[in-house]
């Protein structure tokens, strides 16, 4: 008897012992290595290396100094991003040409990402939508940012859960700017009135999913963003930055009796870059940053958090891009005009927990923003 209630107890730990990594295990979010509330194609193509190099409205998120090296005013009347992984193209294009039409609906919503990742167990289905219309100069960006990511997998184990998750993010935002010395120095800030609505959970996958409202964990709050940029006036113009997210370490204020979002860790990022010429009109920037750089995600590998990015720049018209992030290869090809900004990229995360390259999530994004 008494062996019995040791084994018992014995269970019950290393249950409790275990939880949280089960918990971890659910499929989530990379806020680590990503986190950005709202994505840049152009940033992705180059590793997400981007806070030395910002230079346009995406800044407001990734950098606010980067909006001293704005170099038109832009009203930006559509700034939209779409982006979805290759386990979401297989399984919404695969199949015969008869379902197509079917499947690709699916892959819209989390009860179709369900059924069509009942037949591509082991994949990742993983989706965003993002927009963000501003008006942005060199010295500030005003607009709104709306972001929805939705992601679902099956495992391949006998038994194994459909597990999901969606994320949106919506409100306004504005940023600052200052510049001294002539733009040696660089120093911004965004305020985002964040809301977040989210849901991270698994269920059978032969069952339907019909979530309420109630089951949206809700939040709000300020959320800010502090960034400096230093950039020598010497060959090949070295630039150091950095980035405080989330710098007042403000928590959601819970708007739903489910409960409120996880907090948004207070991350630093650094960066570090060259950009040397070319020619007359050409010229190429390499760029390494260092994500969370004091360690905030413990649980995630740190070699997954250095990123590197290059982009090679024709006439301030044309540029091609490939970087290395999250222990995976990027690129992307990008046409800028005053009046339209296009993008093309491909990138990958590691979708595994806290390893280095262990399970590659490939997904492919377009940018398009128009205005004047």
């Amino acid at each position: 008897m008494g062996c019995e209630i040791f084994s018992l107890i014995r269970n019950i730990f290393f249950i409790l012992l275990l939880y949280p990594k089960l918990s971890f295990a659910l499929i989530g979010f990379s806020d680590a290595t990503f986190p950005e509330l709202v994505p840049s194609g152009r940033a992705l193509a180059m590793g997400n290396a981007y806070i030395c190099k910002a230079d346009d409205s995406a800044s407001a998120l990734y950098n606010p100094a980067g909006l001293g090296s704005v170099r038109w005013f832009h009203f930006h009347l559509t700034n939209l991003y779409l982006e979805e992984s290759k386990g979401w193209m297989d399984a919404s294009s695969g199949g015969s040409v008869a379902a197509m039409g079917s499947n690709l609906s699916k892959g819209f919503s989390l009860d179709g990402i369900r059924q069509l990742m009942q037949a591509h167990t082991g994949s990742i289905s993983h989706s965003r939508m993002a927009a963000m219309p501003n008006i942005t100069s060199r010295y500030f960006s005003v607009g709104y940012l709306y972001s929805k990511t939705t992601r679902g997998t099956v495992g391949m184990e006998p038994g194994a859960l459909f597990e999901y998750a969606e994320r949106r993010d919506y409100g306004p935002y504005a940023s600052l700017n200052i510049s001294l010395f002539g733009g040696i120095i660089k120093l911004g800030g965004s305020y985002v009135l964040l809301n977040r609505v989210e849901v991270n959970d698994e269920a059978d996958p032969n069952e339907e999913i019909k979530l309420k409202d109630n089951d949206y964990s809700k939040g709000s709050l300020g959320y800010i963003t502090l960034g400096s940029k230093l950039t020598l006036p010497i060959f090949f113009l070295p630039t150091f930055a950095a980035v405080i997210r989330n710098s007042s370490d403000a928590e959601f204020k819970q708007q739903s009796s489910t409960g409120k979002p996880d907090k948004i860790k207070k991350t630093m990022d650094l960066g570090f870059s060259i950009s040397p010429q070319l020619g007359k009109t050409s010229r190429i920037h390499l760029e390494v940053n260092v994500k969370d750089s004091q360690n905030a995600y413990g649980n995630v590998a740190s070699s997954r958090k250095v990123t590197f990015g290059a982009e090679i720049d024709f006439g301030r018209r044309v540029f091609i891009r490939y970087g290395y992030g999250d222990g995976f290869g990027s690129g992307g090809i990008g046409l800028r005009a005053k009046q339209l900004e296009f993008d093309l990229t491909t990138y990958a995360m590691d979708a595994s927990t806290n390893e280095f390259r262990g399970q590659e999530d490939r997904r492919y994004a377009i940018s398009l923003s128009s205005g004047f």
